[in-house]
């Protein structure tokens, strides 16, 4: 944080909130939001080729980092834990299965079901939280995961198994849950710059699949423009990510978990009003579902919220959902 005192505004319970903090994080996830129309602008590269690059420049972007705020010797000495290695090697999968998907969606004309994923993803990490970590759900939190439920069963028997939003919404849900363990141990660069190391031999390797299987590599094939847009990848994958990191230590967990819906609001809008994908009547059904169960959720996080001010001596309900999009 800066040195100056942060300016605040008033929270509808009297709270101080950062004025600093809430740019960050709006910046943060309208950048996520209108990611959808950058990957578009990569075109002719397809899906594989540019989470490649979108791995190995972040890796170089996150190095330059790493170099400039002199964090090396930080950053070693995670690598050096072998637990935290490891643990960030099974983030930096899941975490590759959530970029692949999601470009492949963003390139293939299913920007909606995308913002599904991410609408869902608070409920997915609830779910989660109950199978894997045995957590108890209470009464209205049940009721937001059977909606949930209710709106994939009526996408699936309308559209199709909706597999683009639940595979977004489980792999990073579960990316949520490994980041939780490493806890504050881990910086938002760090985290990254551990996750694209080990993905960087996968990414060589699916350059070179694309090189000799795929039609030849794009990069540096299509003018200057789109190589410039397409060297662009590593910075556009961190900067949101600083942003959000940022916001993070300026907010509420509970005002950050309602502004995290800007991004697959806006996804949404994209794919919608932009890229003209249709909405038969099913999927508004669905996605009506989806919207009810969240502000049921959203309704119980408040409610929590008001009860832990109220009693301070116990911690402060968890937002699901609340980390770095993709």
């Amino acid at each position: 944080m800066s040195s100056s005192p942060d300016p605040v505004v008033a929270s509808a319970h009297g709270a101080g909130i950062s004025r600093s903090g809430l740019s960050f994080a709006v910046s943060a996830y309208v950048l996520w939001g209108v990611l959808p129309l950058y990957f578009l602008l990569l075109i002719p590269t397809g899906p594989f080729e540019i989470v490649a690059w979108r791995v190995l420049l972040s890796l170089v972007f996150c190095a330059l980092l790493l170099t400039v705020v002199r964090a090396w010797p930080a950053f070693l000495a995670l690598v050096r834990d072998r637990r935290i290695l490891f643990t960030m090697g099974v983030a930096g999968a899941l975490i590759y299965i959530n970029w692949q998907t999601y470009v492949y969606a963003a390139t293939s004309g299913q920007v909606v079901e995308a913002s599904l994923g991410y609408f869902i993803n608070p409920i997915v990490t609830i779910f989660l939280g109950v199978i894997v970590l045995r957590e108890r759900l209470s009464l209205t939190q049940w009721v937001a995961v059977g909606i949930s439920i209710l709106a994939v069963l009526v996408l699936a028997i309308g559209q199709g198994f909706p597999w683009i939003a639940l595979t977004l919404a489980f792999s990073f849900g579960l990316y949520g849950l490994i980041k939780k363990r490493v806890g504050p141990k881990v910086d938002a660069v760090s985290g990254l710059t551990l996750e694209t190391a080990w993905l960087a031999p996968v990414a060589a390797v699916q350059l070179w699949a694309v090189a000799e299987f795929g039609g030849g590599i794009t990069m540096g094939q299509n003018g200057a423009w789109h190589t410039a847009m397409l060297m662009l990848a590593g910075a556009v994958t961190a900067v949101p990510l600083l942003l959000f990191a940022a916001a993070s230590r300026r907010l509420p967990l509970t005002v950050l978990g309602f502004i995290q819906y800007f991004a697959p609001f806006i996804q949404f809008l994209v794919g919608v009003l932009i890229l003209g994908e249709t909405m038969s009547l099913q999927r508004w059904i669905g996605f009506g579902l989806v919207w009810i169960a969240l502000v049921v959720l959203t309704v119980d996080l408040m409610r929590r919220a008001r009860a832990a001010r109220r009693a301070p001596a116990v911690e402060p309900p968890a937002v699901t959902g609340g980390c770095e999009p993709v």
